[in-house]
């Protein structure tokens, strides 16, 4: 445990002491010298982004609900924060018992967003564990990293000793109950690594594997280091959402967090195939909870937390087959608690007038709607299935019910984008506007406020998009300002994403082996927090490129080839690569695919429609 009196004397001087200090209401602490396997969740970010992961709920609770397992938590320690731990030389703790992370058996990350990469290896430097997996010794914390963006895991290859590949719920106790196994038997460290890639599928070790590069520094392949280990990785699948564990409390902190609500899981997958979407493709095929079950977890959560709002989660959230029906049901099972319910982002033609009223009956936010793109042509490309008349209809229907407050979310330098699809974001923004005005005064309700947000698109791999090469910061900038230069209202508001921040992104989640360097060196020259503008050290980032002997443009803007090998093929995420492929073939020529609920679109995934919902 570490020594109190420092941690005291640290939190006096910080910034938020509360980010620190644990002992949050239904948070949960165990005994540490009774457990045979003692695991540190850790959401690689500040406290107020990491506590609004609905999946750091939901590992939580699930260890600890096992007698013999404890898990607590660690996030990324503010910069003021730092620099009084490396002062005091106090080694980052958990927030349940403040025992020091070194002194767990598993350290585990969840790995959202490339820009908190550096964040990792400066909590593995606070612990004190070794930064590089092959530093590691006999009784030294194994670290782990799952999430999204762990289907491309070669960029931390160095540092991380296993990926877990999907979704973790199973594969993360089958992982922990091997520990156990091996920590009876008197196993050491590799045999466990190497147990664990031969025994539990969605299991990547990287130091088992090596890369293969051709002369222009593509990937020619990979070579097993040992034998009996998979050469393809294939993801983990919940295939039952109302047997799977789902978490019946959540932590409260003491401040207030990014989602300071309850998260409630309705569905994981997405039917609709945007081609510019990574989510929509490796948490394919769809799966829902029953209405009976939600409604029964919506009770526990209430009663548990005390929250006033419940915020619906999925990747779509108005696709849920019973929507308005689970609305209604759980407006009117906490209408004594005056608890409301929110969509986080609405598909333009999925909304309903009926799921609107039901929503407005408790409280009325803001209306966040996604068109993506300017132009029906470039909606198109990307498969996004929506059209200008949806959008008319939709907000036409909110401003009907009284919403007055409507966000608009976009995307700059989508493939084949021209400056007229650019200029379609004003457009559909005045849209709005005109929409609104055009109604008559007396039914004109709130004071109206229309955002459009624009973010920089990033090529991902596992979509159609992932040969394409991203837009470069010149042309970013050239088409920003051609609709910031255009915006001349006090009622419209244009944000837009940093280029930069999205240029860096690009190198790491299209990145080889080889940008775990750059990672490094960004990291030991001083890079922290690097999704967070004000913290961004760009040209550290460049200088570590070149130190790494990399060029950022080669993994960012290069167009591949078709027949490329990517670092990621090893990876089976669901969707087959040819029909990514054919999916590309057909954004570059305008064509559309179906939504799958309306027929199977030939992804790949075997078995889909026994694990879906299609009504």
């Amino acid at each position: 445990m570490i020594d109190k009196y420092k941690l005291d004397k640290v939190l006096m001087k910080v910034e938020k002491p509360a980010r620190y200090i644990g002992m949050e209401q239904n948070s949960i602490k165990k005994d540490l010298s009774k457990a045979a396997v003692k695991f540190v969740f850790s959401f690689p970010d500040v406290y107020e982004v990491g506590m609004s992961h609905l999946g750091m709920h939901i590992l939580y609770n699930l260890i600890n609900k096992e007698a013999d397992m404890v898990c607590e938590r660690v996030f990324a320690p503010w910069v003021d924060m730092e620099e009084q731990m490396r002062s005091e030389k106090l080694p980052l703790f958990t927030l349940e018992s403040k025992e020091e992370v070194r002194n767990f058996d598993f350290l585990g990350f969840t790995l959202q967003y490339e820009m908190s990469y550096t964040n990792i290896l400066n909590i593995l430097d606070l612990s004190g564990i070794p930064i590089l997996s092959r530093d590691r010794k006999e009784g030294d914390t194994i670290v782990v990293a799952g999430g999204p963006c762990a289907y491309n895991p070669e960029p931390l290859w160095q540092f991380i000793d296993i990926f877990v590949i999907g979704e973790g719920e199973e594969v993360t106790l089958e992982l922990l109950d091997l520990y156990k196994e091996h920590k009876k038997e008197g196993f050491g460290r590799k045999a466990f690594l190497v147990d664990a890639a031969r025994r539990i599928e969605g299991v990547y070790v990287p130091s088992l594997y090596t890369e293969i590069y051709n002369d222009d520094g593509t990937v020619r392949g990979r070579m097993k280091l040992i034998d009996d280990i998979p050469e393809i990785i294939e993801k983990r699948m919940i295939r039952d959402l109302d047997t799977m564990f789902s978490p019946e409390s959540m932590i409260v902190p003491y401040l207030e967090t990014v989602h300071d609500r309850i998260s409630m899981e309705i569905f994981r997958g997405c039917t609709h195939g945007c081609r510019f979407c990574q989510a929509g493709m490796i948490y394919r095929p769809i799966r829902e909870k029953s209405v009976d079950r939600l409604l029964e977890l919506s009770e526990k959560l209430v009663e548990s937390t005390g929250y006033e709002t419940i915020s619906l989660s999925s990747l779509s959230s108005c696709d849920y087959s019973q929507l308005q029906m689970l609305v209604s049901s759980l407006l009117e099972k906490h209408s004594d608690k005056k608890v409301g319910v929110s969509l986080p982002s609405l598909r333009l033609n999925s909304v309903s007038m009926e799921v609107l009223k039901e929503i407005e009956k408790v409280r009325k936010s803001g209306l966040t709607f996604a068109p993506e793109a300017g132009s029906q042509r470039l909606r198109d490309v990307i498969n996004k299935g929506v059209s200008e008349e949806d959008l008319e209809t939709a907000v036409t229907m909110a401003f009907k019910e009284g919403w007055s407050r409507v966000k608009l979310y976009f995307m700059i330098g989508l493939p084949t984008e021209t400056d007229e699809d650019v200029m379609g974001i004003k457009r559909l923004t005045y849209l709005v506007k005109d929409l609104f005005f055009n109604r008559p005064k007396e039914e004109r309700i709130g004071n109206f406020q229309v955002t459009a947000s624009a973010s920089c698109f990033v090529p991902k791999p596992f979509t159609p998009f992932q040969w394409h090469g991203q837009a470069t910061e010149e042309e970013f900038r050239s088409r920003i300002k051609l609709v910031k230069d255009s915006i001349r209202d006090n009622k419209v508001t244009f944000n837009y994403h940093d280029p930069k921040t999205s240029y860096l992104e690009a190198v790491v989640a299209r990145g080889d082996r080889k940008v775990s360097d750059a990672i490094l060196k960004a990291w030991e020259n001083g890079c922290r927090f690097d999704g967070w503008s004000e913290h961004l050290k760009y040209d550290i980032w460049l200088a570590a490129f070149e130190a790494a002997g990399i060029d950022g443009s080669f993994y960012a803007n290069r167009q591949r080839s078709l027949d490329e090998i990517f670092p990621w093929d090893f990876i089976s995420p669901g969707p087959s690569k040819s029909y990514l492929l054919r999916e590309y073939k057909k954004a570059l020529e305008g064509d559309t695919t179906r939504d799958c609920r309306l027929g199977c679109t030939g992804c790949g995934i075997s078995d889909c429609a026994m694990w879906g919902v299609f009504n």
